[in-house]
């Protein structure tokens, strides 16, 4: 008898005959052809042969995120002329024109006066945009460099992304028609929403307060 059939037979008659005599035997047993069991399947390898160590190169190309203050923003400069040509070729498709909206989400406040979302409107979600919600410009930069456009992510270099994140921000009411970003302006950008966000000081994210 298969092992497996074994067991199942065992362990469907222990609650019937645990009523009238004493299982303890009977577990023993059942113990006893586990172990059998486990002796008998394979020894698990050491690796399973998929796959390969990533190069440093390979990893550095993914080691791109950028901290809240700029840190490891790269080389470059982009305008926010040059930010609007960029996005009507690669990003109105998805969010409409002057980023107010498409088949996906608005990123363009309506107006410089747009208050932040409120989080009781189940909708609020829909009422995030840059220049309302995010609390770092620099953020804007990181989303766009490794995620968009959504059909080929990554594929902008550091001035194209520059130059988008400038022309959001412009259109944001947070930047002048004139502004050329690179890493030493983009850090310095001032978010309308900055103060709504706080360091999470939880003790090792234990503690809400």
């Amino acid at each position: 008898m298969a092992p497996d059939l074994f067991l199942q037979r065992i362990a469907g008659n222990l609650s019937r005959m645990d009523k009238i005599i004493n299982p303890a035997p009977f577990y023993l047993l059942l113990s006893v052809c586990c172990c059998q069991v486990l002796a008998q399947a394979p020894e698990q390898p050491q690796t399973y042969g998929i796959g390969r160590t990533a190069t440093a190169a390979e990893i550095a190309a993914w080691d791109i995120d950028i901290k809240p203050d700029g840190k490891a923003l790269p080389p470059g400069s982009g305008t926010v002329a040059e930010g609007e040509a960029i996005y009507v070729a690669q990003c109105a498709v998805c969010h409409g024109k002057e980023g107010g909206g498409g088949p996906n989400d608005r990123l363009v406040v309506h107006s410089a006066e747009e208050p932040f979302p409120d989080a009781s409107n189940e909708d609020t979600w829909r009422h995030r945009t840059i220049g309302n919600y995010w609390p770092y410009a620099t953020t804007v930069f990181d989303y766009i460099r490794r995620s968009m456009p959504m059909n080929l992510p990554g594929s902008l270099q550091a001035d194209e992304v520059y130059a988008l994140t400038a022309y959001l921000l412009h259109l944001n009411h947070i930047v002048p028609a004139d502004a050329e970003l690179d890493a030493n302006t983009l850090a310095q950008v001032e978010m309308p929403a900055r103060h709504r966000f706080v360091p999470d000081d939880r003790h090792k994210y234990q503690e809400v307060h």
